[in-house]
């Protein structure tokens, strides 16, 4: 097995594309570090990097930025390949551009005046019917109809493109896009709901959605009503995104085997150039990279300063702490949860037991009928080492995450088995992950295999079991838990800072999918990532900026934040995968509450300049230069902000046993005239003392700052312990985690002012 949990291991970052493919294969393809290519000569090794230089001086400013990027060039085409050098260049996320060179041309470049610093272009990953009605959104009511259901506001998403003949991007219903866009459509038809279309693949001009990745989160995040929407008839209902009424603009920037750094960077210039209001990113690389040294980090920075909210996904390798991607705390980062709807199907035991399961496939089998069930803990029968034993009988396997098992299926049911039951291994307890197998399997947690097994073991060759099929289940308890692969905190980079920030619906949500074959049905797909969380926020940030177009990205992410749900639908805390209460580091500040978010009373805000001294604490004067772009921010004029003192809407404090003191500020964004004191809730280990204890404002948009002192008295060997503030008024909640840790990010204790 150890060659197997390798390749596991190997093929991890490829979690997602085992979900967003119905060609198993895609499983397999390894992502490619980097573009190497061979000059004419063959001899030279032509590599792509990123770029970046000061803008034009004004004596260049005539022949534009791309005539200026181009003295950088040692020659504008490759030997006598005749291949362009310059990929792409940007204006908007920095002053630079993408460029094919050996390493001898780059370390020329990097001696000519105006040169900031390259990086190698890397590949990325790509890490619903009932998900709005599980959010508190209904039809014609409430707070979705007070928010026009998102109209006026424009959604951008970098992903793997677009389906746009699919009914999600009807525009029934939808006004043209505002005077503002400056957008336009490559290759497709576009209308009032899809407003925008380009691919910035080199080699493919064309937004066509290949994978399905794209069109499942546009539609998560905007898609129009559809009636009569399901996958094969499970989850039957009326479909859409959250924020319906939005425009929707998809960037190309991935291909089914990932997505290069060239491309995102290329996607996001793009995007703030056209006008969106709001972008998503269900994509991310490496936990651990310096954001002075992560285009992203760098290219969303832009966009945040121009008033544009960033929402990225926090990856998909959890369980394991310090996994969550997309640090920077100027991003909004979605971790995954379930839902309470569940496709049920029974596993009934010789012993009366009934487990419940799930199936995406809900093949009908006989009910009187019982068939001999079959497991070896060698799981000789499930790796189809016996085809004649297992005829006519059900298989007990363990499931093989990340991988769905379909030829391993595919085998036990050409060998004429009557079913499959697939048991979640220990690492995914009950976040049952479902793949479509097409046929008569089911999927059950953890704690149901155990029971599975036993009786299988200890009623040997008498064990029977049959299955039994219900369809589509809503109101399952208790929901939402943190699905297994959502990634965790702390952040590897920024400890004080919390990460992931928010929960939402990512396990097994259906969405609209690519229609592969010429078919009058419209196709919906199942399938789960943070990939799916994202668009899901990102709609709940749109139908925000359709209500308050004024606020900065830091206020309305402050706002989901600050409101956002702790406890599951029977009362009880949020649980993780393995039903234990689930830390922050699990879900961040809680589960997205849409219509609370609209209204949260006070916000935590920031600006350029908190976030700037916030780069300069962290990476100083070179980090500035390439994160702000901006010549009058420099750090010997800048206050530095350490992670822990940044007004973040969540508080993550180093354990000490003397007082350890942070500052805040908030804004007045609810009545006038309101007052609100405070409320602390803390485990006995830990002691919080605010002050003032009350706060009182008499206009709108007023501040007020407020300190916070935590000490902690006896931490045990866990790595944090977590309380919460509430700033408590007669309209509104306002709460804040409180995280105290002992050890984040590392070995080196979390920094003390």
């Amino acid at each position: 097995m150890s060659s197997l949990t390798n390749l596991i291991k190997l093929l991890l970052p490829l979690l997602f594309l085992a979900t967003l493919s119905p060609t198993p294969s895609l499983c397999y393809i390894s992502p490619a570090a980097a573009r190497v290519q061979e000059g004419s000569t063959g001899t030279l090794d032509y590599r792509t990097y990123i770029v970046l230089v000061y803008p034009p001086p004004s004596s260049a400013a005539e022949v534009g930025h791309r005539r200026w990027y181009e003295t950088f060039l040692p020659s504008s085409h490759i030997g006598e390949s005749g291949e362009p050098r310059l990929l792409h260049s940007y204006t908007e996320v920095f002053s630079g551009f993408t460029v094919r060179l050996t390493e001898a041309e780059l370390d020329a470049m990097a001696k000519k005046p105006g040169f900031v610093r390259a990086f190698p272009d890397r590949m990325l990953q790509l890490m619903t019917t009932h998900t709005p009605e599980f959010l508190g959104l209904r039809s014609g009511t409430g707070f979705w109809s007070d928010t026009r259901y998102g109209k006026g506001v424009i959604i951008g998403l970098l992903d793997s493109g677009i389906y746009a003949a699919h009914s999600s991007f009807d525009d029934h219903g939808i006004p043209p896009p505002p005077t503002k866009w400056k957008g336009s459509c490559r290759e497709v038809r576009c209308n009032n709901k899809l407003i925008g279309a380009k691919s910035f693949i080199t080699g493919d001009d064309r937004p066509f959605d290949f994978a399905g990745h794209g069109t499942h989160t546009s539609s998560t995040a905007g898609g129009n009503f559809i009636t009569n929407a399901s996958y094969h008839g499970v989850g039957m209902g009326t479909a859409s995104g959250i924020a319906p009424g939005a425009h929707i603009a998809m960037y190309k920037v991935c291909t089914g085997i990932g997505c290069e750094e060239s491309a995102i960077v290329a996607g996001l210039d793009a995007a703030i150039k056209d006008g969106v209001d709001v972008l998503s990113l269900s994509l991310g690389g490496p936990t651990s990279v310096s954001f002075d040294q992560d285009p992203i980090a760098i290219g969303t920075f832009s966009a945040i300063s121009k008033g544009i909210i960033v929402v990225c996904a926090a990856g998909n390798h959890g369980p394991t702490p310090r996994s969550v991607i997309n640090n920077a705390p100027w991003l909004l980062t979605v971790a995954a949860g379930s839902v309470d709807r569940r496709f049920d199907a029974g596993v009934h035991l010789g012993n009366g037991l009934r487990l419940n399961g799930e199936a995406l496939t809900q093949v009908k089998m006989p009910t009187s009928k019982l068939y001999p069930l079959l497991y070896s803990e060698e799981n000789s029968f499930c790796e189809n080492e016996d085809h004649i034993s297992i005829t006519g009988k059900i298989v007990v396997c363990q499931a093989m995450t990340p991988m769905p098992q379909y030829s391993t299926i595919r085998s036990i049911m050409d060998a004429g088995a009557a079913g499959v039951v697939l048991f979640n291994d220990e690492a995914d307890g009950y976040s049952i992950l479902l793949q479509d197998y097409y046929s008569r399997v089911v999927q059950v947690a953890t704690a149901d295999g155990v029971a599975i097994t036993g009786y299988a073991k200890s009623a040997a060759s008498k064990a029977v079991a049959t299955f039994t099929y219900n369809n589509t289940m809503l109101g399952v308890r208790p929901n939402p838990i943190v699905a297994s692969f959502s990634s965790r905190g702390p952040s590897p980079i920024s400890p004080g800072v919390l990460k992931p920030d928010i929960l939402a619906p990512g396990l097994n949500i259906l969405a609209a999918w690519l229609q592969e074959k010429k078919s009058a049905s419209r196709p919906f797909n199942i399938i789960s990532g943070t990939s799916m969380a994202t668009p899901h926020v990102s709609g709940v940030a749109a139908l925000i900026k359709s209500l308050h177009p004024d606020w900065s990205p830091a206020a309305i992410k402050s706002a989901i934040l600050t409101t956002s749900d702790t406890f599951n639908n029977i009362g009880g805390p949020i649980l993780n995968e393995r039903h234990g209460k689930a830390s922050a580091y699990d879900r961040g500040a809680g589960h997205v509450n849409p219509a609370r978010a609209a209204d949260p009373g006070l916000v935590y805000d920031l600006g350029v300049t908190d976030y700037a001294g916030y780069i300069c604490w962290l990476l100083g004067n070179k980090g500035l230069a390439t994160i702000v772009h901006n010549s009058s921010l420099t750090c010997e004029k800048l206050p530095k902000v350490k992670d822990v003192q940044l007004n973040y809407p969540t508080i993550t404090v180093p354990f000490t046993s003397t007082p350890f003191i942070v500052n805040r500020t908030v804004t007045n964004v609810g009545p006038a005239k309101s007052t609100y004191r405070v409320k602390v809730d803390a485990p006995k280990s830990m002691t919080v003392r605010v002050s003032p204890e009350t706060l009182v404002f008499s206009k709108a948009r007023e501040k007020k700052t407020f300190s916070v002192s935590v000490s902690g008295h006896h931490m045990d060997e866990q790595e944090s312990m977590e309380g919460s503030l509430s700033w408590v008024s007669e309209k509104h909640v306002v709460r804040s985690p409180i995280i105290v840790a002992l050890r984040v990010g590392g070995p080196t204790p979390l920094r003390s002012p």
